[in-house]
C-alpha cells in the first residue's frame, strides 16, 4: 500500500511540475524572428563592430528589425551586402569603408633610438621605460602590438619596423587603436587621402636630428592649400575634412614628406621637394 502511495505522490509531483514549466515557457517565451538565423548567415562573421553592433549576430537582428542597413557592413561584399537588401526587402544603403591609418613615418632607416631598450618586446612595455627610447617621443617604437592584435592579419611589421595596414583585410575594429600606447592610429575614412603621418609636437627642424621625415611646422602644407582645408594647431597641420580634400597640392612644398597622398593600397605618395629617402639600413646616432 505504501508503494502505491508513493508512486502516486510521485507521479502527481511530476505532473505538477511539468505543468508549471508549460505555463513558465508559455508566460517566458520571446519569439525570434526565424529570418535573423538567415541573415546571420550572410554576413561575413568577422564579429568585428565595425557596422556599430558589437558582432554579426546583433547586427543581423538590428537588420531584421530594420534599425540599420546592410551596407552599414564594410567588411562584407557588394555581393553579400545586395543579398541582404534583396531578402529583407529593404535599401542597400551607402556606408564608406573605414580603415585603420598610421600617424607616423619614422621607420629605423630615417629614425634614431637615443636608447636601447631590453625588456619584454611590446610598445607599451616599452613606452614605460621613458617613453622607449626613441630619438621622437612621439614616434613608432616598432614592436609590433598592434600586428598582435590584429585578428584580421590586416597589420604587418615592414623591414623599418613600422606597421603597414592592408586596407583590403582592415575592417576598423579599432584594436590598433586600443593598444597603441602613442596613440598613433585612428579609424579614417578611405577616402582620407590627404595624410598627415606624424604626431610630432615640436617646432623647428632640431627634430630632424631624430627623424628625417618628422614635421617641423613650417607651415607650407596650410599657406598652399585651397580654402581653409589646413590649419597649423599645436605645430602640426589639422586637416579639415568637411572641406574638399581631394587635392595633391599641400604635399608638394612640404620639405620632409611629413603630410602625404595615400594611393589606393594606401603607399604614402610624397611631394616634390621633399627629401628623398635613400637609406635601407637603420640610421645609427651620429649618421645623418
Amino acid at each position: 500500500m505504501s508503494i502505491l502511495v508513493a508512486i502516486a505522490a510521485l507521479g502527481g509531483l511530476t505532473l505538477l511540475l511539468a505543468a508549471i514549466l508549460i505555463i513558465a515557457y508559455k508566460k517566458l517565451y520571446v519569439y525570434e524572428d526565424p529570418r535573423i538565423d538567415m541573415v546571420e548567415d550572410m554576413l561575413p562573421h568577422a564579429n568585428c563592430g565595425a557596422c556599430g553592433y558589437p558582432g554579426c549576430r546583433p547586427f543581423a537582428e538590428a537588420l531584421v528589425l530594420q534599425k540599420t542597413l546592410p551596407g552599414k557592413c564594410t567588411v562584407s561584399t557588394d555581393e553579400g551586402r545586395q543579398s541582404i537588401a534583396e531578402f529583407l526587402g529593404v535599401d542597400l544603403g551607402v556606408e564608406e569603408k573605414q580603415v585603420a591609418r598610421l600617424a607616423c613615418a619614422g621607420g629605423t632607416n630615417v629614425a634614431i633610438n637615443r636608447a636601447q631598450y631590453v625588456g619584454v618586446q611590446s610598445c607599451q612595455a616599452a613606452t614605460l621605460i621613458s617613453g622607449g627610447g626613441k630619438g621622437c617621443f612621439w614616434g613608432c617604437l616598432g614592436h609590433g602590438d598592434c600586428e598582435l592584435v590584429c585578428d584580421f592579419d590586416a597589420i604587418t611589421m615592414n623591414e623599418h619596423g613600422l606597421p603597414v595596414v592592408d586596407t583590403e583585410k582592415c575592417t576598423a575594429c579599432g584594436d590598433c587603436v586600443e593598444v597603441c600606447p602613442k596613440d598613433l592610429f585612428s579609424i579614417e575614412p578611405i577616402s582620407h587621402r590627404l595624410w598627415v603621418a606624424c604626431k610630432n609636437l615640436e617646432h623647428g627642424d632640431a627634430i630632424l636630428e631624430d627623424c628625417q621625415v618628422a614635421c617641423t611646422a613650417c607651415g607650407k602644407c596650410a599657406m598652399d592649400a585651397p580654402g581653409e582645408l589646413i590649419a597649423m594647431e599645436n605645430n602640426l597641420p589639422l586637416i579639415n575634412y568637411a572641406e574638399n580634400h581631394n587635392t595633391q597640392v599641400p604635399i608638394k612644398r612640404c620639405p620632409t614628406g611629413a603630410i602625404v597622398w595615400l594611393d589606393d593600397d594606401g603607399v604614402a605618395i610624397r611631394g616634390k621637394e621633399s627629401k628623398k629617402i635613400i637609406r635601407k639600413g637603420n640610421r645609427s646616432m651620429g649618421n645623418s
